[in-house]
């Protein structure tokens, strides 16, 4: 992580980002209680380490970032993303977009506001995301424009 996105990461917990977490891990615990959830607690564990700490990281599609469909990202993991709406999603979205408008009336807190909208994305849909730094998603990036037996 370089030192800007530290240094926006230290300013996103204070801004909101924490309790946003502590949310997503509140939906994590609950779901695993159910025993039947673990599989949805698995996901908002993920994004709750990603709703920690945003910057300098990305939610991508496995099954882009694989290049292969699995469980998550199946007709299976489409069903789970849908009780995941209902049961968990609706409001952790809600309570991303609650933060990001309070934040977007300052000048200061909009690029936080806009990280929130991001997240409030993920949180209606988060089964078959992963999360990756930045430098993995460049590289992927270069490495799908060179051309073979070229530098």
């Amino acid at each position: 992580m370089n030192l800007i996105s530290l240094i926006l990461n230290i300013l996103w917990i204070i801004t909101g980002g924490i309790w946003m977490a502590v949310a997503w891990l509140f939906a994590a615990v609950i779901m695993a209680i159910t025993i039947i959830g673990l599989p949805w607690a698995r996901s908002a564990l993920n994004i709750a380490s990603y709703t920690l700490m945003p910057f300098g990281r990305s939610a991508v599609s496995r099954d882009e970032w694989d290049g292969r469909e699995d469980l998550g990202t199946s007709p299976l993991g489409f069903l789970g993303n849908l009780i995941w709406f209902v049961l968990a999603g609706w409001w952790l979205a809600l309570g991303h977009v609650l933060t990001a408008v309070a934040l977007a009336l300052t000048i200061v807190g909009i690029p936080f506001a806009w990280a929130h909208l991001k997240l409030a994305i993920i949180s209606l849909w988060p089964i078959g995301k992963r999360i990756v730094s930045n430098e993995e998603v460049e590289e992927r990036a270069r490495a799908d424009y060179r051309v073979p037996g070229t530098l």
